[in-house]
């Protein structure tokens, strides 16, 4: 069990079948219960009628083997087992027969028949069973240690404690309107789906997709557990198929045609289904007025286990891995070039201003707005590039901005900024040997006064440069590189930014990539201080911390409202031999501190698409008060350091 609040760990189990042997098939899933339970599993979930095999035909109507399921459910109900489990079981109610999943937790069992049966084809469970509307409330189960009578539940929310559960059966998942839409809009945070569907070419990806989209849809964690070796082959095959789904994504699979038992294991997070069903303002609509039936059974508590989850934590997660890398990042090109070339035609030009500095952000902006000039067929010259050399302005930084407006084709100006600021310097008094914030930010403020006079004396757009990582930190002058006509990378982090600057730089040819492949290697800096021999002193990250780990942390409260309290452990297993626990630490009390400091930054931030599922605009996507005080958050970061220290 992960000590991460909001998680809980969940099985899909697959056991080889012994076809109408309910004891051996008893054992086997005996068998993965232990394993469960060593894993710290919470929930585990069985295939479709596995107490007797799914492919046992018109034995269903054997009293014999009828009798041997219901014993066998009463065995394993009497396991001493922490985990939830589902089986699946055909079961006599009313003289009719279901096919039912039983649910065992806590010492109590409930039963859940199967709706929609399947009736064409290879299957025909008409012939054997009734839909489960029509079966009575109750059923006698022999030898269950919590009582015989056992409640039949249409459309449950069960009620296990850590979680809550609802359990539609197979073919459930296959209808227009499949029962877990209904019961995770009454509370249901986890489906399970006992299965029993054969192997089809092509027919696994539909099934995968099908999992995925309604996981997604009701914003939910999805076990499904798929008939498996053993069942008869005599017109079909099953695969054995376990998979553990979130929201959309795929946590964990096993081995499809596995001979043997196999099982699939992840951490569902609940704390982040919750925070995305409050998040919406249209799941809970349109609940039918007829309630879902209840069941509370809690499960034994679990003792504290150890602070590695069991899913996928990616220490880049705005930056897609393997093949999807390419796709997602044209697309994000290609929202940032609609987005520029409405607004310039909206103001009826074909010319836009950028200072460039030759540091990351600003070579995504010149390159994406180089990128919309060439899809729009504009003259570049129209595109002007200003380089404004400062006090802190590194030869190498300098260099690379004037190669690359060269190697563009756009407008390039070189205009200092020295004397201007100077000027200023004497005229408010500031001594030019004290390197402070006003130091810092005339500087900024006036390389932004720059960029807009010279966009109004051209006609032309003034576009900004600052990134998301940036105003989530408010790492920015106000009323300096927070402020532009328009910001096509405002929802844009920056560990993003390398992979869009690489990619637009290999689009566009030529010998712009090793210049870009210099700038990516430049460490990141405002060089708004005087360096030594032309070589970058000042280093964002050597005083922020680390931007993975910004990103990181931004990601995941905006994504799921973590608090310090599990963005820590999160980032200890996604970074782990990367970062230490001070360095992660100081980095959150940072982000926190600065995060809440800065709001006021960001209220005021100008014009920019929303690229990704992230964003801090004020005007749709977060809106906060600038004077909200961040208290609760860094009490948490206290307590982590106490828990460190002790």
């Amino acid at each position: 069990m992960p000590a991460v609040s909001g998680m809980v760990r969940v099985m899909s189990a697959v056991p080889r079948v012994h076809l109408a042997d309910p004891q051996e098939n008893a054992r086997e899933i005996a068998a993965l219960l232990e394993t469960a339970d060593a894993q710290g599993a919470q929930l585990c979930v069985f295939p479709e009628l596995c107490l007797t095999g799914y492919t046992c035909a018109d034995l269903f109507l054997q009293p014999a083997l009828l009798d041997a399921a219901a014993q066998a459910l009463a065995q394993l109900a009497s396991l001493p087992v922490k985990a939830a489990f589902v089986v699946g079981l055909p079961l006599p109610i009313g003289g009719r027969l279901y096919n039912c999943a039983a649910v065992v937790c806590g010492g109590k069992v409930c039963v859940v028949p199967k709706e929609h049966l399947p009736g064409a084809g290879e299957y025909y469970e008409p012939r054997w069973f009734s839909p489960g509307h029509t079966a009575e409330d109750t059923v006698r189960i022999p030898g269950l240690p919590g009582g015989e009578l056992v409640p039949v539940l249409r459309q449950p929310v069960i009620d296990c404690g850590a979680f809550t559960l609802g359990v539609e059966i197979c073919e459930d998942l296959w209808v227009p309107q499949p029962p877990s839409a209904a019961l995770c809009q009454r509370g249901a945070l986890i489906i399970a789906n006992p299965s029993a569907g054969n192997e089809l070419v092509t027919k696994h990806a539909y099934r995968t997709q099908l999992i995925s989209q309604q996981s997604a849809r009701c914003l939910c964690g999805y076990v499904y557990a798929g008939a498996g070796y053993g069942e008869s082959t005599t017109d079909m095959v099953f695969s054995g198929y376990a998979g553990i789904y979130e929201n959309g994504r795929l946590l964990a699979e096993n081995a499809r045609f596995a001979r043997e038992a196999s099982y699939a294991l992840a951490d569902i997070d609940l704390q982040r289904l919750c925070f995305k069903r409050r998040q919406s303002r249209t799941f809970f609509d349109a609940i039918a007025e007829t309630e879902a039936d209840r069941f509370a059974c809690v499960a034994p508590a679990y003792p504290e286990g150890d602070e590695r989850m069991l899913r996928f934590l990616s220490p880049t997660p705005f930056v897609p891995s393997g093949a999807e890398l390419d796709a997602r990042t044209e697309e994000i090109l290609l929202i940032q070039t609609q987005a520029l070339l409405t607004r310039m035609e909206c103001v009826h030009t074909k010319k836009a201003v950028v200072g460039v500095s030759g540091g990351l952000d600003s070579t995504l902006t010149l390159l994406a707005a180089a990128y919309a000039f060439e899809r729009a067929g504009w003259d570049k010259r129209g595109l002007i590039g200003i380089t404004m050399p400062g006090f802190g302005t590194g030869s190498r930084t300098k260099g690379n901005a004037e190669r690359l407006m060269e190697l563009i084709g756009c407008t390039s100006l070189t205009i200092p900024i020295g004397p201007a600021v100077t000027q200023h310097f004497a005229d408010i008094g500031q001594d030019p040997g004290v390197h402070d914030v006003c130091y810092e930010n005339c500087q900024a403020r006036e390389r932004t006064q720059i960029v807009m006079d010279y966009a109004n004396k051209t006609g032309a757009l003034a576009l900004g440069t600052g990134d998301l990582s940036e105003l989530a930190l408010g790492w920015c002058t106000y009323n300096g590189d927070q402020m532009s006509m328009y910001n096509m990378s405002a929802s844009v982090p920056k560990t993003l930014i390398r992979h869009l600057v690489r990619w637009v730089g290999t689009r566009l040819g030529g010998d712009i990539l090793p210049v870009v492949e210099d700038i990516l290697d430049t460490p990141i800096s405002p060089e708004l201080i005087p360096s030594r021999e032309g070589e970058i002193d000042q280093r964002t990250e050597d005083t922020l911390g680390a931007y993975a780990l910004h990103d990181f942390f931004l990601y995941h409260m905006m994504d799921s409202g973590a608090s310090p309290a599990r963005l820590f452990p999160m980032a200890r297993q996604a970074f782990a031999g990367q970062y230490g626990d001070a360095q992660i630490l100081s980095a959150l009390r940072t982000f926190v501190r600065r995060f809440f400091t800065q709001q006021f930054k960001r209220s005021a931030m100008p014009d920019g698409p929303k690229v990704g599922s992230v964003s801090l605009s004020p005007r749709g996507d977060w809106r906060m008060p600038s004077d909200a005080q961040m208290g609760v958050f860094l009490r948490e970061v206290d307590a982590l350091e106490h828990s460190l220290r002790a």
